[in-house]
């Protein structure tokens, strides 16, 4: 269902106890995505200042069998958030944020979404893939042709690029305030999980940092692959492409291999936060949080807190929303008009 709903400055909506069931999401355009067990909303803030709500069923067998919870299974539902759910509120939240009026919409489907996603798709790999396994390839060749100093090379030269990315992309004002509602969103979670009443005053004073943050995922997930990799890199210069082309392949392929390992591991060690050894493995995560998180307003934090609204009531942890209007539907980027 979606809905177009007003937030007033003292909505209170009253959190309940937590299960064992981790909650999260992503910032997107002038919004916020939550994810539960059963289903996601979506609260982006239109030109006219109101919070535009959607919610839908998550009805993927990586979230309803009972194999999607299994270990090294469950991490792919991240993948699958990123590529799948983050893409489709991504596009749906710029569509909300740039729509001028009631009557005019600004759709970003068929043909234009594919090729912004292809787009997408072709420039991360050939910057976190291409590019540091070429760059690798080239430095050991004139510092130490062994496959070990060439996987080094590779992890460090991805991992530097990945940085540097943060850092560029982080000095764009679009991109801080998405940046703001990642910080809202990490907020109102840690807000939910202290069990504390979800006002906007009140999750304010909660953190910009978390420790299932997605931004750390992306760090375990660099560190994994120095080692995963490794053994799989051809480095005899004799082999020439046709060794940089199957390492590159072999990268592509254990991506999912090294996000499950990510997942389990960022899963386990927030269970385990408190052991100071756990505290050191999340510590590195939580400074890099400081490159994709920004202090929100109290209108970012009312969106996070509207888009958790649904997804709490869905699991039956909260009351259902009240007073809402029915809008248009969320759709696929690939959906014709």
């Amino acid at each position: 269902m979606d809905a177009r709903l007003q937030i007033p400055s003292a909505h209170v909506i009253q959190s309940y106890v937590m299960a064992k069931q981790y909650y999260g999401g992503q910032a997107v355009i002038e919004g916020v995505m939550m994810r539960g067990r059963k289903s996601m909303a979506v609260a982006v803030r239109n030109p006219q200042g109101e919070i535009v709500l959607h919610e839908e069923p998550l009805t993927a067998k990586i979230y309803t069998s009972s194999w999607g919870q299994w270990p090294l299974v469950r991490g792919l539902a991240m993948l699958w958030d990123a590529l799948g759910l983050g893409i489709r509120a991504l596009f749906w939240s710029g569509e909300v944020a740039a729509q001028e009026d009631e009557g005019e919409k600004v759709e970003f489907t068929g043909p234009v979404a594919w090729t912004t996603i292809a787009v997408s798709l072709s420039f991360a790999i050939g910057l976190f893939f291409l590019l540091p396994t070429f760059a690798a390839r080239w430095l050991a060749a004139y510092v130490n042709d062994d496959p070990l100093v060439d996987a080094l090379f590779e992890g460090v030269i991805r991992l530097v690029v990945f940085l540097a990315y943060l850092w560029v992309i982080g000095q764009f004002n679009d991109i801080k305030r998405v940046f703001g509602y990642h910080g809202a969103e990490h907020k109102t979670i840690n807000a939910y999980e202290a069990n504390v009443p979800l006002k906007v005053a009140e999750v304010q004073k909660f953190s910009v940092q978390h420790t299932r943050c997605g931004t750390s995922f992306l760090l375990y997930v660099l560190v994994i692959s120095i080692l995963l990799f490794a053994p799989l890199t051809f480095s005899n210069i004799e082999q020439g492409w046709l060794a940089l082309l199957l390492r590159f392949a072999t990268r592509l392929a254990l991506v999912p291999v090294v996000a499950a390992i990510a997942y389990e591991i960022i899963r386990f060690s927030a269970a385990h936060d408190k052991n100071p050894l756990m505290r050191m493995l999340i510590t590195p995560g939580l400074w890099l949080q400081k490159m994709t998180t920004r202090e929100p307003d109290d209108g970012m934090v009312a969106c996070a807190i509207a888009a958790l609204q649904p997804v709490l009531a869905a699991d039956g942890k909260a009351p259902a929303p009240t007073n809402v209007v029915a809008a248009r539907p969320i759709e696929s980027p690939a959906s014709a008009d």
